[in-house]
């Protein structure tokens, strides 16, 4: 045998034993039967969605009601008339419940007038603090208090504002009655403030004999011209010339 037949014949060997083991191989491969599903790995299954996306919260629902309007009954008195650097007197502002929502007509008690009327305040004592704030503005009269007035206010109680006032010339005096109300939230701390009432007032200073201011000065020119009169020259020889010539015709 030569050197070339040998070869060939160590080759057809390997190459019918590579098909052997091939052969083997896929045998093996199909036969093994699957794993069991006790026998399966486990899976990890995760969930994008859920894992990142925070639960939903259903909003609550809260129902708040609105204030409902306390009505009440403000009350003015101020005097008509005074005299003037002898006389003071007091202005009275009340503010009180009034359920029924009466009205006090405009009227004179002992020469005082009294004006009335009906306001609508919110209704807001549980949660917020009430302050009562009133102002008297009467340029030309001496007043006490002169600046703004704050009193405390509750619900179902009436505060009252007075002020004391004096004239030092006689005339007529204008003002204003101012009233405010301001809240301060309790939690917050949050002020506000609202108008309730501005009322016009009007009250006349006479002399010290009760005349007005018109009726005074009048009368002082009617008294310079008497006086003046009076006082004129040679007044007295006339009134006597007069005089005397009515007895001669007699």
């Amino acid at each position: 045998m030569n050197t070339t037949s040998l070869c060939r014949h160590i080759f057809l060997f390997l190459f019918i034993f590579l098909l052997s083991l091939i052969s083997f191989a896929c045998g093996a491969a199909a036969g093994t039967p699957p794993p069991s599903d006790s026998e399966a790995l486990p899976t990890l299954s995760i969930s994008l969605t859920e894992s990142i996306a925070p639960p939903l919260i259903q909003p609550t629902q809260i129902s708040v009601s609105p204030a409902i309007p306390e009505t009440r009954r403000l009350t003015l008195e101020f005097p008509a008339k005074m005299r003037a650097g002898v006389e003071a007197d007091i202005i009275i502002l009340t503010l009180e419940v009034d359920d029924l929502g009466n009205i006090t007509p405009t009227a004179q008690i002992d020469g005082n007038v009294v004006v009335g009327e009906t306001v609508e305040i919110p209704d807001l004592y549980e949660t917020h603090n009430v302050t009562a704030e009133a102002r008297l503005d009467l340029a030309g009269m001496i007043i006490q208090p002169a600046q703004a007035v704050f009193e405390p206010l509750k619900r179902g109680q009436s505060v009252k504002f007075y002020w004391s006032i004096r004239p030092q010339e006689t005339g007529l005096y204008r003002g204003t009655v101012w009233l405010h109300l301001n809240f301060s939230d309790k939690l917050s701390g949050e002020q506000s403030r609202i108008a309730i009432s501005a009322q016009i007032i009007e009250i006349e200073a006479v002399d010290f004999f009760g005349l007005s201011v018109n009726v005074a000065r009048t009368s002082g020119v009617i008294g310079s011209v008497v006086g003046g009169v009076i006082g004129f020259p040679f007044l007295e020889n006339i009134i006597k010339f007069v005089f005397k010539k009515r007895k001669q015709k007699i």
